[in-house]
C-alpha cells in the first residue's frame, strides 16, 4: 500500500515536471515558424465560394515550416528560393503544385533553366500568410531569416493588405491600421503562451508536434472559404458605397517605413531579391465579375457584418499608390521589381476574385517571374510586354 501512496503523490509532481520541462524545451530550443513544421492538409474549398477551383488541395509544410518539399541540410547545387507575403503568395485555394510557387520550381528545374543558374535542384519554398501587410511581414523576416544558413533569392509580394486593413478599420487618415499581433503571425514559436488549464499546457503543443513530425497525418478542412459567399453578398447589398477618396499620407508613409525595412533584411540574407508589385483585377468589371467581390468592407466580413464599402475603384486607386511607393522604395535600393498587371489580363480567367489567382493565373505569375530571374520566358500566352522597371536587372 505504502508503494502505491508514493505512487499517487508522485505523479502529479512528475507531471508538473514534465510541463515544467516542456515549457523550458520550446522557450530555448523553439524555432519561428510561419505554419507548422510537417503539417498535411487537404483543403476541400466550398463548391459556393470557388465554383472554378478544384475540389481539393493538398497543403503541404516541410521540416522549416514552409509550403513545399523538404530540403535536406548542404544539399549540394541546391538554388533555394523563399517566396514572402500574403494571400496572393500562399494561394490557399490551390492545389500545391498550382500555385505560382509551385510552378516556379517546376519550371526552373528545367535543365536549361537548372544550366542558367548553375544549380542542381531549385527549392522554391512558400511562407506567404494571408492578411500579411508590410509591418507584419517586417516581423515575419526579422524572426525566420537568420534561421536559414543561405537564401540565393527572396521573391516579395506585399502591399494589398497594407490598405485593406486600414479600409477595415475606417480608413482614419491619422494612422495606419493596427497590426497583426506578433504571436498571430507564427503557428510555433519560443514566445507561445501557456496556462495551467489542461488544454493550455504544453504537453499537448509537444505531442502535437512530435504526431506530426512522425506519423504525417493529413487533416482534412471541409468547404474551406465558404464565408466568401456571404462577404459576397454583403457587399453586393451595402447599404452605403463611399466614392470619396480617404486621405492615404500616413498609411503610404507607414508602407513605406516597414517595406523599405523588410527589403533591406531580404537584401541582407539572399543574393538576389525581386519585388513582385501585388495585382488585382482592373476594373470597370461586369456584373458577373463585381459578384465576385467582397474586399473594400469597413469592418471584417470573415466575422461581422459589414454595410459599408468603399467603391472598388477607390480601392483601386489606393492600391496602384501603394504600388507606386514599392516600386519607388525598390528603386532607391537598388532592387528589382515587377509589375503583373499588364500580364493578368484574361480577367475571372486569371483572377477567382478581386486579388486571388486561380490555376491559369498562377502559370503567369510564374512565368513572368522565371523570366525576371533571367531564367526563363513570359507564358506564351499572355502579353508579353511589361511596364518600365519590370524586369530584374542582370547581378
Amino acid at each position: 500500500m505504502l508503494w502505491i501512496l508514493v505512487a499517487a503523490l508522485a505523479a502529479p509532481a512528475l507531471l508538473l515536471v514534465a510541463e515544467a520541462s516542456c515549457r523550458w524545451w520550446i522557450r530555448a530550443r523553439s524555432r519561428y515558424y510561419v505554419w507548422p513544421p510537417q503539417a498535411r492538409l487537404e483543403i476541400r474549398p466550398d463548391p459556393g465560394a470557388f465554383p472554378e477551383l478544384e475540389r481539393q488541395a493538398r497543403f503541404h509544410v516541410n521540416a522549416d515550416g514552409e509550403r513545399g518539399g523538404e530540403v535536406a541540410q548542404g544539399e549540394e547545387g541546391l538554388y533555394r528560393i523563399l517566396t514572402v507575403g500574403g494571400s496572393a503568395v500562399e494561394c490557399f485555394a490551390l492545389d500545391q503544385a498550382k500555385t505560382w510557387p509551385g510552378v516556379l520550381e517546376q519550371l526552373l528545374n528545367a535543365p536549361d533553366r537548372l544550366h542558367g543558374l548553375g544549380a542542381r535542384r531549385v527549392h522554391v519554398g512558400n511562407v506567404g500568410h494571408s492578411g500579411i501587410g508590410s509591418p507584419e511581414l517586417d516581423v515575419i523576416l526579422e524572426r525566420i531569416l537568420p534561421q536559414y544558413r543561405h537564401l540565393d533569392a527572396i521573391i516579395v509580394m506585399v502591399g494589398a493588405s497594407d490598405i485593406y486593413h486600414w479600409i477595415e478599420q475606417g480608413a482614419p487618415p491619422s494612422r495606419a491600421a493596427t497590426p497583426v499581433p506578433e504571436e498571430m503571425l507564427f503557428s510555433c514559436h519560443p514566445q507561445q503562451r501557456f496556462g495551467w488549464k489542461p488544454g493550455a499546457w504544453a504537453l499537448p503543443e509537444i505531442a502535437r508536434r512530435l504526431l506530426r513530425s512522425w506519423f504525417r497525418r493529413v487533416d482534412v478542412k471541409e468547404r474551406t472559404g465558404a464565408w466568401f459567399v456571404g462577404a459576397r453578398r454583403m457587399r453586393a447589398e451595402a447599404k452605403e458605397v463611399l466614392r470619396t477618396m480617404p486621405d492615404p499620407t500616413f498609411v503610404l508613409r507607414n508602407f513605406e517605413h516597414h517595406f523599405r525595412r523588410l527589403v533591406s533584411r531580404a537584401k541582407t540574407h539572399a543574393d538576389r531579391v525581386l519585388v513582385v508589385h501585388q495585382p488585382w483585377l482592373e476594373g470597370p468589371y461586369t456584373a458577373e465579375e463585381a459578384a465576385k467581390f467582397w474586399h473594400g468592407g469597413v469592418g471584417r466580413p470573415w466575422k461581422e457584418t459589414v454595410s459599408v464599402y468603399y467603391d472598388l475603384e477607390i480601392v483601386n486607386r489606393l492600391l496602384a499608390l501603394v504600388q507606386a511607393r514599392g516600386g519607388q522604395v525598390a528603386d532607391g535600393l537598388d532592387v528589382p521589381h515587377l509589375d503583373l498587371l499588364p500580364l493578368l489580363t484574361q480577367r475571372s480567367r486569371h483572377y477567382y476574385d478581386h486579388d486571388h489567382f486561380t490555376p491559369a493565373g498562377a502559370i503567369v505569375v510564374a512565368h513572368a517571374i522565371a523570366a525576371a530571374l533571367g531564367v526563363g520566358r513570359p507564358d506564351p500566352s499572355s502579353p508579353r510586354q511589361l511596364r518600365n522597371r519590370s524586369a530584374m536587372r542582370a547581378t
